[in-house]
């Protein structure tokens, strides 16, 4: 009898257990959906469709801030106009205007207007990606969404650092995401979400059939890193342009990319990289082939410091090199480049959709009319301004230098023990350290090296002065350009950009503290820049205060540093 029992529950077990299991799986795959469609749930919220003037043109966007901002892509604003209409998921509809744009890497800023409290989703770290892993798009395909409510489509990602040849333009998808999650016409524009609902990406081309332009499994979107490193740059209002380390390169038989041209007048070769040196790390990460290279190369805004590792001869190099433009000025201007005819509307195969409120022509509602300053270098001047104001604030807890902006006589020791005087005006720069004097005249003749190595620090300490006391009425040019990380791995950086006769300045101000943590002065183009960090310490001067530690260092060896101990603030002109 026990024998029997046993035998008995034994065959109960096993008729029982695949139940149980099943019972198992089936609670799984509940959870799964729930987890899946609140995911969507939140991040519908933030999705924007994106109509046009008439309703004719258009796409998708998402918003990545609550004051209003939202990402798309160029190709979607360019047809749009500089005002547009946005529908949300809460069915409403809201005006936008234009802030910036990027047109080599298809991605365009936004700003919906008329509250303060968006609901907005977090830029993700598109590095994280896998293939395999699952993604939700969303978005305004083929703009079926006049309710406003996006199509979610639900897929793997196919591949990563994707890297796209330009096609007809000079727009080029580089370190891009490619996924079978379905994408249209419409689409573009619209997030690329992970599981957890966090934006990697932004969907923007895909393989499309040239009969009827229906998706075919095969979508490209631009990775949210790329978005991120340009998105203050966006901000700045500009036409934002990418950049080229000023060297190309090619793989050899052995699998090692090298150097197989330079040009001498990049920071690339003065830092000394030359012809047939392996490029072993750029921006961080490993180089194996020539698409890596340049899939790392298109996801930095010109200007960047980027940390570049080469191989000569078995010995690594560590360097950091400021990039270069990719395209001239004249390029990146809109109609300035080699793109295609602008569409008029109706022709691009869209619906036109009546959307109330849209008035052909795009020219924005009245009251939004001081939101878009036209100004060459600038898709809409008005948000380089703001920018300005917020960076420029990091000088207030210096106090009031207006009305003291004219003479200025610096005083205190170098490291080395030896005393030095500055003597900065309008007229004239100079120098006094320890025996030796500087001059530098400010009357049309050409900016030197002063004292020579420093890559003018008489220059550099002039700029200083115009900013502090002169804001942006010291310089010809002065705008906002963005953010970056500080010589290339240090804290996240505001730039303010001030040129004045050939001398071009980068104030780099704490984006944690709103400080002004030191700056960048290139006398010329293509000349090494005397680079000086500030300490946190301060001097006080008749009640105003300036950094007291100045650390001098070219090419990012340091060369000195400078202790102010007092100083002599005058307001009327200096004497000849």
């Amino acid at each position: 009898m026990p024998h029997r029992r046993i035998v008995t529950l034994f065959t109960l077990a096993t008729l029982l257990l695949p139940s149980l299991a099943a019972a198992d799986d089936a609670d799984l795959v509940v959870e799964a959906q729930r987890k899946r469609v609140e995911v969507v749930k939140r991040a519908a919220k933030t999705v924007v469709a994106i109509f046009g003037p008439g309703g004719g043109g258009g796409g998708s966007g998402v918003l990545v801030s609550a004051d209003g901002y939202a990402v798309t892509n160029f190709h979607v604003t360019k047809g749009a106009g500089d005002f547009m209409k946005c529908g949300l998921n809460d069915g409403k509809l809201y005006d936008a205007v234009i802030v910036g744009i990027d047109p080599t890497g298809d991605v365009a800023l936004i700003k919906l207007l008329g509250r303060d409290d968006f609901p907005f989703s977090k830029l993700g770290d598109s590095e994280t990606v896998q293939v395999g892993d699952w993604a939700y798009a969303m978005g305004n395909p083929f703009l079926l969404a006049t309710d406003f409510k996006p199509t979610v489509t639900y897929g793997i990602v196919s591949g990563v650092h994707r890297y796209q040849y330009p096609a007809g333009t000079f727009l080029e998808y580089t370190d891009c995401i490619q996924i079978d999650t379905s994408i249209n016409p419409g689409n573009s524009g619209g997030p690329l979400f992970n599981e957890e609902g966090d934006v990697v990406g932004i969907n923007g081309r895909g393989s499309f059939e040239k009969r009827g332009r229906v998706n075919s499994g095969a979508g490209y979107a631009i990775s949210s890193n790329q978005v991120k490193h340009f998105l203050d740059h966006l901000k700045s209002g500009r036409v934002v342009d990418h950049a080229t380390l000023g060297a190309t390169v090619s793989t050899w038989d052995d699998g090692s990319v090298r150097v197989n041209n330079v040009l001498e007048r990049s920071e690339a070769y003065r830092r000394g990289l030359r012809i047939d040196d392996e490029i072993v790390f750029f921006g961080g990460r490993p180089i194996g082939s020539v698409n890596q290279f340049k899939n790392i190369l298109g996801i930095y805004p010109k200007g960047w410091k980027v940390p570049l590792v080469y191989r000569r001869d078995g010995k690594k190099y560590e360097v950091v090199v400021r990039l270069r433009a990719l395209h001239r000025a004249s390029e990146m201007m809109p109609g300035g480049g080699k793109g295609k005819p602008k569409p008029k509307p109706g022709d691009d195969g869209k619906p036109r959709i009546p959307v109330p409120g849209m008035q052909p022509g795009g020219g924005g509602p009245a009251k939004y009319k001081h939101m878009l300053v036209k100004k060459p270098g600038f898709m809409n001047y008005y948000f380089n301004e703001q920018q300005q104001k917020r960076v420029l604030a990091g000088l207030d807890p210096w106090g009031d230098f207006s009305g003291v902006d004219r003479v200025w006589t610096l005083s205190g020791k170098t490291n080395a023990g030896d005393p030095f005087t500055f003597t900065l005006a309008d007229k004239a720069a100079g120098l006094e350290l320890g025996p030796r004097v500087f001059y530098q005249p400010f009357d049309g003749s050409p900016l030197r090296d002063q004292p020579l190595g420093t890559g003018g620090l008489l220059v550099a300490a002039d700029q200083m002065r115009r900013l502090v006391g002169r804001r942006d009425e010291g310089f010809t040019d002065f705008h906002y350009l963005g953010s970056e990380p500080l010589d290339g791995k240090g804290e996240k950086v505001d730039v303010i950009v001030g040129t004045r006769s050939t001398a071009t300045t980068w104030f780099y101000f704490s984006k944690e503290s709103g400080r002004l943590v030191g700056f960048d002065t290139e006398m010329e183009p293509d000349l090494d820049a005397c680079e000086i960090r500030f300490g946190k310490e301060t001097v006080e001067i008749d009640g105003r205060r300036l950094p007291s530690v100045w650390k001098l260092q070219v090419a990012g060896e340091e060369l000195a540093t400078l202790t102010l101990e007092k100083a002599e603030l005058a307001g009327k002109p200096a004497e000849d």
